[in-house]
């Protein structure tokens, strides 16, 4: 276990008590006064750490693994060496998850930038017609206009810009550099640093002398436990809002348009850019680097894969892949075909470019 001044180890949990706390089953009982501080990877965990496996890839790693304990579910449990102890789940994943909040709880969100700053730093501009409940922290050179609403526990980061009427919840943290305008923000809503929130969307028509600009007067609505990745724009509605579900996790550098409405627990990756007026469903799955055309439906629990380019339509359950994304099977198919026909063109050109 390294020492990492941005993320120390935890003072320490007993193995037998964490198992209890995720929920389990610690296979040695007789392991259960180790103590675990942190979380690593196979490769380098040491004593001390806390690692899991959902494969049998990591059987090398393995090998040389000092870890205190693993997470894995019972098919991998042969493979664990028998110094290691071992913590039975079907879902290592999750329980994962769940030990590294335990360890490094201040690792969930945003770290402060500055500290030892009283709640409302003297540095900041708080206008004086802005509403904020007990326990809120404004941190330096941040910026509150006039009548914003912010619940208690909520923390605004050095630097941020919340615009008049903004309304944001309670425990929140709005992440330095960050700006929110013309917003509504529910409780426990985390937006990453340089987020954008509520500008204007691309809209124009076209005039005598060029485009002209289509005024954007909607809101963007997040509601309850969303987080919004570092430099993700969240364009405001042109008439309507744009609304992003509960729950739903939309990853950094992500673009949405003016009108989009995301429904709960979705998750959306890097680089994905989603045009105005889509409509998104709950429990939808995103790739990184794909492009979603405006004006579509996206139903219930669709899974779109990385790098496609969805056009039209998509029914619920779905999933789809490739430009332009079509059902995934099909994709799949068309990829084998190209790699057999380049291999059959290889094949009478002696390997030869044609």
């Amino acid at each position: 276990m390294e020492y990492n001044e941005f993320f120390p180890p935890h003072e320490g949990v007993r193995l037998k008590d964490l198992a209890l706390r995720l929920g389990a089953e610690l296979v040695d009982e007789s392991a259960g006064d180790r103590i675990i501080r942190s979380v690593a990877p196979v490769a380098r965990a040491s004593d001390g750490d806390l690692c899991y496996v959902l494969s049998r890839r990591n059987r090398d790693d393995l090998a040389k693994c000092q870890a205190s304990a693993i997470l894995c579910d019972n098919a991998l449990r042969s493979i664990i060496p028998g110094h290691i102890p071992v913590l039975l789940t079907d879902k290592p994943h999750t329980l994962f998850a769940m030990a590294g909040a335990l360890l490094h709880p201040k690792a969930l969100r945003p770290t402060p930038i500055v500290s030892g700053e009283p709640a409302v730093s003297a540095a900041a501009f708080v206008d004086p017609t802005a509403r904020l409940e007990p326990d809120v922290t404004i941190e330096p050179m941040a910026v509150i206009g006039a009548r914003v609403e912010i619940g208690s526990g909520t923390r605004i980061g050095a630097g941020a810009v919340i615009g008049a009427d903004v309304k944001i919840g309670r425990d929140c943290t709005i992440a330095a550099g960050a700006s929110v305008l013309n917003a509504l923000i529910g409780n426990g809503v985390i937006i990453h640093n340089g987020a954008r929130i509520g500008q204007d969307g691309f809209g124009y028509a076209p005039g005598p002398r060029g485009m002209l600009k289509i005024v954007q007067i909607g809101r963007v609505i997040i509601q309850d436990n969303v987080e919004i990745g570092a430099n993700t724009t969240v364009d405001r509605g042109t008439m309507d809002d744009t609304v992003i579900g509960e729950g739903t996790k939309i990853d950094n550098l992500v673009q949405i348009g003016h009108n989009v409405r995301i429904g709960r627990y979705c998750g959306i990756v890097s680089q994905v850019g989603i045009a105005g007026s889509t409509r998104i469903g709950d429990g939808v799955m995103i790739g990184g680097a794909s492009g979603i055309n405006g004006h579509i439906t996206i139903g219930d629990g669709v899974q779109i894969a990385a790098m496609s380019g969805v056009v039209a339509d998509v029914p619920a359950g779905e999933r789809y892949g490739g430009i332009p994304a079509r059902p995934l099977k099909d994709f799949l198919r068309d990829m084998a075909e190209i790699v057999t026909r380049s291999g059959n063109r290889a094949k009478k050109t002696g390997g030869k470019q044609e």
